[in-house]
């Protein structure tokens, strides 16, 4: 009988599957198709500290973040833990995704983790991802092979380079070496005894595929000079004559980027990635203030711009206090004539409570319903639903100015689910005067996180931001709460002063007039509003600032 239960207990329920997927190096668009599905259907993602923690955001909500570690000879899990782990949520019948740097079959331990689940009869499947000993060497403008410069190029980690055969390594025409940042002196020294000549062209490429890639090109006498006092890790090592061919396929690039004919240490794209170095945003570092579960998109736009994005999320969305007035109002849904929503988090929150009763879209047959904002009535279509009107400025104030039959609204009722507090009155106002009665539930809930991101804080410091983006009034407030947060932790005896220092050299963006407003009322400006109303207009609005157009003679 025990031996019956133990068998038992080692068979995964229905479902239980595990993906190990190479995430490729730095941005999510060097993640393949299918990898961005399965991180969006993942119950569960153990994954390395190598890897872009902005591809945890194309998960669910509900998915469970599993950091396990691996990186250099800092803190890691076990790997018979990391074995365990994996055959654990398999077995309860999770979708699970072990995601991993670069390609998983590179200098990774995936033989392991496969083994430990077949021992256990769990399915698994492995799909590739691009190995950074491709991806680095490309991204920085150097070709692995050339008709005359290299056939072939072999690659090897450094980890360890006591235990490689340097003979044989130092007479091949390119050398891509993992792993290797700490044994960079090592590895010259070995390269030399065997034949290697000081004028030998090397590259190190940090932070390969990342906006904060740094490319150092030099020679086996000089590169240890040129990065002595840097930290190298994580990067990739070239060692050729291919790495002269950066230089001369820069100066083929048709974007004028004042190349240096002398070897230093260069941001990503600089003097060759021509789709980098033509990104409007590129080189600039945005703070955005939305919440999480909100910025995915306007990050990737920004992003997709060249910026560097950082998050300091300045709210938090969640329920209300209390579902009793919405509940109320969902079980008398054919007493009203319109239902008017002003936000996506309205939209979702109003559904899911209607959902939860056990109601679906037919009980809103009798209703009509306004919308503010492309965003609102893209999420009210996602749902099945179509607006019956959208006004054409993307703020309540013209919702009420334009409304359809506004002339004859008396005697009218509207449902108006919303923030439960800190929203604007305007709309409520407005409608009220022209005799309709609108009633106010509270469908969520934004709130000002506890904590700052211990790395703006220091971003802040270190006058690292080039710009803040704001797209609600809550959020500029919430964010200058937890900036004088920041800043009495740092300098308790004068916070004000320092809160504000931090503030001077950024420029600040907001999405519309109310915004703007408030900028100018808690912050003492803004510099950018968007033309248009939405998040889209915003990234526009801070392209233009950046680049701006030639006026007409």
């Amino acid at each position: 009988m025990s031996s019956d239960r133990q068998s038992k207990a080692q068979t995964p329920r229905a479902g239980g599957k595990v993906f190990i997927l190479g995430a490729g190096p730095g941005k999510h668009n060097h993640l393949t198709v299918v990898g961005q599905n399965l991180l969006a259907e993942a119950d569960v993602i153990l994954y390395d500290a190598l890897i872009n923690s902005e591809l945890l955001n194309l998960a669910k909500k509900n998915c469970l973040r599993i950091p396990v570690g691996k990186r250099g000879k800092g803190l890691s899990t076990l790997q018979a833990d990391i074995n365990q782990l994996l055959v654990n949520y398999c077995q309860q019948g999770k979708q699970v995704v072990r995601l991993k740097s670069g390609d998983p079959f590179i200098f990774g331990r995936t033989a392991s983790e496969i083994l430990a689940l077949k021992g256990a009869g769990c399915p698994v499947t492995v799909l590739p991802g691009l190995s950074s000993a491709l991806a680095a060497p490309l991204l920085a403008g150097i070709p692995l092979t050339d008709p005359q410069l290299s056939s072939h190029f072999t690659v090897l980690s450094g980890h360890d380079p006591e235990g490689l055969d340097w003979p044989v390594l130092a007479q091949l025409d390119t050398l891509v070496i993992l792993m290797g940042g700490q044994q960079l002196a090592k590895v010259i020294v070995y390269l030399q005894q065997h034949g290697q000549p000081h004028n030998r062209p090397i590259a190190i490429i940090r932070q390969g595929g990342w906006q904060e890639q740094q490319v150092w090109t030099g020679t086996l006498a000089d590169i240890l000079s040129q990065t002595q006092g840097e930290s190298l890790s994580p990067c990739v090592i070239v060692v050729g004559e291919v790495v002269t061919l950066r230089q001369t396929l820069g100066r083929l690039s048709p974007v004028n980027m004042n190349v240096s004919s002398e070897p230093s240490s260069l941001n990503m794209g600089t003097d060759f990635s021509m789709a980098l170095a033509n990104q409007p945003l590129f080189g600039k570092t945005i703070l955005v203030t939305r919440a999480v579960a909100q910025s995915q998109a306007f990050s990737q736009s920004l992003t997709e711009a060249g910026a560097v994005v950082m998050n300091m999320p300045a709210l938090t969305i969640g329920p209300p206090s209390s579902w009793a007035g919405l509940d109320d109002a969902i079980a008398s849904l054919d007493q009203f004539d319109w239902l008017i929503l002003t936000s996506a988090n309205g939209v979702t929150g109003f559904m899911e409570r209607l959902f939860h009763q056990g109601k679906d879209t037919r009980a809103l047959a009798s209703l009509q319903i306004a919308v503010v904002g492309r965003k609102t009535a893209k999420t009210l279509e996602q749902q099945g639903l179509k607006a019956d009107y959208i006004p054409p400025n993307y703020v309540a104030d013209a919702l009420v100015a334009s409304f359809p039959g506004r002339e004859a609204l008396a005697g009218q009722k509207f449902l108006f689910p919303r923030v439960e507090s800190g929203g604007r009155d305007v709309l409520v106002q407005q409608f009220t005067t022209q005799g309709v009665t609108v009633v106010e539930v509270a469908a969520y809930e934004s709130v000002c996180p506890d904590t700052v991101d211990p790395k703006v804080i220091e971003a802040f410091e270190q006058q690292a931001i080039d710009l803040v983006t704001f797209a609600s009034s809550k959020t500029v407030r919430y964010f200058q709460q937890l900036i004088q947060q920041g800043a009495i932790a740092q300098t308790p005896d004068q916070p004000e002063q320092t809160w504000q220092e931090w503030l001077a050299p950024l420029i600040i963006a907001s999405i519309g007039p109310q915004t703007s407003l408030t900028c100018r009322q808690v912050l003492g400006r803004v510099d950018i509003e968007a033309q248009e109303y939405t998040l889209e207009g915003l990234t526009r609005s801070i392209i233009d600032h950046f680049n701006p157009r030639s006026q007409p003679n």
